[in-house]
């Protein structure tokens, strides 16, 4: 399927992206922001395309939120490797997605994915918070400004407006981890029907 093909290679290109960051050299980190650019679009790509070739399954929107994952773990871990973020931001990160996603998997059993039409959330202020187009879009935005100015502000030359791409890379990355906690609660609130209790 033409839509995974894309989840499995956005997923890949993550990873050399950022192995072309542990090379100190701006010409390389601009080529790393340009494949960021890349994996970002992607990630809408696949979503196109599952939707024009009729190719939406529950497989596939397993494998997007797998490949969503992948690209932000690897991103925010690599950045603290580098020393460009504090050690807060990806254990909040991979915490939130340990927690949401198994909660999912178990919602998942049962018949209901994390979007679309069967979506787990059921009141009105879950399905804005985590599956509106509004909030996914916000925090895909915000998470992709940060991904890819977090590279331009740590470049080793100046450039004249450095310190305001500074600002907008690391505010940017502020505001995901709010999102993406914020996200994260209707799910835990939520998941608690499918726990019957005894």
């Amino acid at each position: 399927m033409v839509a995974n093909t894309i989840t499995i290679l956005r997923s890949l290109l993550s990873f050399v992206a950022i192995a072309m960051l542990f090379y100190t050299s701006d010409k390389v980190y601009v080529a790393a922001f340009v494949l960021t650019i890349i994996v970002i679009w992607m990630d809408g790509l696949d979503g196109f395309f599952a939707r024009l070739l009729n190719e939406s399954s529950k497989f596939g929107a397993v494998l997007d939120i797998l490949g969503d994952r992948i690209v932000e773990n690897v991103y925010w871990i690599s950045f603290l490797a580098l020393g460009w973020i504090p050690l807060w931001i990806p254990l909040v990160i991979v915490s939130r997605g340990i927690i949401t996603d198994g909660l999912r998997s178990i919602a998942l059993e049962q018949g209901y994915t994390a979007f679309g039409s069967s979506t787990m959330m059921q009141s009105k202020i879950g399905k804005f918070i985590v599956a509106s187009n509004f909030c996914r879009f916000s925090y895909a935005v915000f998470k992709a400004i940060a991904f890819a100015f977090l590279i331009l502000a740590n470049m080793q030359g100046e450039y004249q407006g450095k310190e305001i791409v500074n600002i907008i890379a690391y505010s940017s990355a502020y505001i995901a981890v709010f999102f993406c906690v914020v996200r994260g609660i209707p799910v835990i609130i939520e998941s608690k029907r499918f726990f019957p209790s005894k």
